[in-house]
Order: C-alpha cells, then sequence, then structure tokens
C-alpha cells in the first residue's frame, strides 16, 4: 500500500535526481555530483522511516 509519505518521497527523489542531471549537462559538474549524492540519502530516510512505520514506532 502506497502512504502519502512514500509519494512525497518518491517525488524529492525525481526532483533531485532531475536537478542533478540538469546541473551535470549544463557544465556545472560538481554541483551536480552533490545534488546526486541527495538521491541515496532521501531514500534511506525513506526507508529507515518506513521500517519504523512498520514496526509501529511513532516518529513525532
Amino acid at each position: 500500500m502506497i502512504k502519502l509519505s512514500d509519494i512525497c518521497i518518491f517525488i524529492s527523489v525525481l526532483i533531485a535526481f532531475a536537478v542533478s542531471g540538469f546541473l551535470w549537462f549544463n557544465g556545472q559538474k560538481e554541483e551536480g555530483l552533490f545534488t546526486a549524492v541527495w538521491v541515496p540519502s532521501i531514500l534511506g530516510f525513506g526507508i529507515y522511516f518506513r521500517l519504523l512505520a512498520l514496526k509501529g514506532v511513532s516518529h513525532d
């Protein structure tokens, strides 16, 4: 079952990936690489919070 939080994380990953590609192909390679590092970090946080939700721990 897909939750609103999953959709928000997915959208943020897509935005970070698109910005990274845009920066890379417009000659700002260092900024593109920096932004590309955000993608796995955002996914990692998403997985962490998803596991907490499956375990039943509230993250208020």
